[in-house]
């Protein structure tokens, strides 16, 4: 399919989806919503793809939302849209796990957008922040809420009250970033975990993706609960068999998402 404002490719089992909107420093607007939802949407009902990649540009992941859309706007203009809304619940609904490449500027938008993928991969040029106090606004999409529940209140009311940036080696530290990587290394890498996250058993992978989160989301004593249960219930799968026989000869498990 052919999209206006990112580009998806499709490589060994992995859907590769960049932000395209170079003039703007992938500015995050209505058409980007629209796509991006469109594009997990079809990555999710494609049997290949089996984990997901999204990067933007060198020099920006995303630097923002797309002030210039957003600034004529009413509060019933945004409130009636619901404005980026279905993009949250895209990833919210979204089962495969999901990779953030980010070099460059991933502030705003840009770095709540990073937030809603299950975990980032950070070039050691990456710039994270929440500026937009700056605009006599709050974050909207999430960066109140998950920048919090990672860095603590302490360090996410600095950088929304101050508006200030996290460079890639403080976003490691705060957990933000899982790990940083020289720039020239950072779409092999990001390809790399991608590819080994593929080679799982697919229900494995799911269960992994909402026990973790569900730990966001719930008390220690329900998630643990949670956790125990899908633990059990993975016991009823072929692949549960397979990687504990495979173990057990000293070979690779072959997995069948059974």
């Amino acid at each position: 399919m052919a999209y206006q404002t990112i580009v998806v490719d499709i490589e060994d089992d992995v859907a590769l989806i960049r932000l395209n909107r170079p003039d703007a420093l992938n500015a995050i607007n209505s058409k980007v919503v629209e796509e991006l939802t469109e594009a997990l949407g079809a990555a999710e009902g494609n049997d290949k793809v089996r984990a997901v990649v999204l990067t933007g540009s060198e020099k920006a992941f995303a630097a923002g939302a797309d002030i210039k859309e957003m600034s004529e706007k009413s509060f019933v203009d945004v409130f009636t849209s619901d404005m980026f809304g279905p993009l949250n619940e895209a990833f919210l609904r979204f089962r495969k796990p999901v990779i953030a490449a980010v070099s460059g500027y991933a502030l705003g938008g840009g770095c709540e957008l990073a937030l809603m993928c299950d975990f980032i991969i950070a070039a050691d040029n990456a710039k994270f922040g929440q500026p937009e106090i700056n605009l006599g606004v709050v974050a909207g999409i999430g960066g109140t809420q998950r920048l919090t529940r990672i860095v603590g209140k302490s360090k996410a009311m600095d950088m929304h009250l101050t508006g200030r940036f996290m460079d890639a080696a403080e976003a490691e530290r705060s957990g933000v970033a899982s790990r940083v990587v020289p720039l020239a290394k950072l779409m092999p890498e990001a390809m790399g975990v991608a590819r080994k996250i593929a080679e799982k058993s697919q229900v494995a992978v799911m269960t992994v993706k909402e026990a973790v989160n569900r730990s966001y989301e719930t008390t220690l004593r329900e998630g643990l609960l949670f956790e125990r249960r899908v633990f059990h219930a993975l016991f009823a799968t072929e692949d549960q068999k397979e990687g504990m026989q495979a173990f057990l000869e000293k070979r690779e498990p072959q997995f069948r998402d059974k």
